[in-house]
């Protein structure tokens, strides 16, 4: 009668490796693998990215107009500065609309001999003019904004004496001086106002104060807009002007 013999697992395996005269190599290979960074930390350094490529975690604004919509594709930016034309205005003016403030609809009139012609800055002046006098050169500009667009003439005329501060500290409103004028039938709002000008002031820039100062401005009623005369410079030049500067406003007419 056969007994069975029943042997441990493990001295069986024992067994058999003894057998074989050598353990078995294991060949074992483990792939090294990192993790990709989270998208946001994946930053280059800026000399390395494509030309044109906004840097890395800022998002790429589109210009966009005064209304609040985007600028069509391809249309240069609204220039920044033309938000100062406007005393006290924080934003950017729309473009002119076409035909507006041309022809029948425009205003025409006579500079003083004195006054040098200039190129205009930007689109929103139609006329520059380089003041010489006793206290050096001045500066007049002519505005048109359009149809509906620079305010009324009050305010347009407190904000401009506003960018003035007088030798006692106080606002260039405190010591104005405002009248009125006609040309044809046109109304003409006239300002005057002297002392410390605030330059930049009304385009939300550090204002670089020029003491000495003064400003002879006028805001004329144009056939679909209003139309501003905008004269500054030293004191003793822009007062010298006055009667010019009237004279001038005086041949204030329609174009045609």
């Amino acid at each position: 009668m056969r007994r069975s013999i029943h042997l441990p697992l493990s001295l069986l395996l024992a067994a058999g490796l003894a057998a074989c005269g050598s353990e078995p190599q294991l060949d074992v290979r483990v792939a090294e693998t990192t993790p990709a960074p989270p998208a946001e930390t994946q930053a280059q350094p800026p000399g390395e990215l494509p030309p044109g490529h906004p840097p890395i975690g800022e998002t790429p604004v589109a210009p966009v107009a005064p209304s609040g919509a985007p600028l069509p594709e391809g249309h240069p930016p609204i220039e920044g500065g033309m938000a100062g034309e406007i005393p006290g205005a924080s934003f950017e003016m729309p473009p002119v609309e076409p035909g507006t403030g041309t022809g029948g609809m425009a205003l025409v009139w006579t500079p003083p001999a004195s006054w040098v012609v200039e190129p205009p800055a930007n689109p929103m002046r139609r006329g520059q003019y380089r003041v010489p006098g006793p206290g050096g050169d001045a500066e007049c500009a002519v505005f048109y904004f359009g149809p509906g667009q620079g305010g009324d003439p009050q305010s347009n005329v407190e904000r401009w004496a506003s960018q003035f501060v007088t030798e006692d500290g106080r606002p260039g409103t405190a010591v104005m001086q405002t009248r009125e004028l006609a040309a044809g039938d046109a109304k003409i709002l006239v300002v005057e106002t002297k002392g410390t000008f605030m330059a930049g002031s009304m385009m939300g820039m550090p204002s670089q104060p020029r003491p000495g100062q003064a400003l002879l401005g006028a805001v004329v009623e144009g056939p679909d807009a209003y139309w501003f005369f905008k004269l500054t410079g030293p004191a003793a030049t822009v007062e010298a002007q006055r009667e010019p500067f009237d004279a001038m406003l005086r041949s204030v007419r329609r174009g045609g």
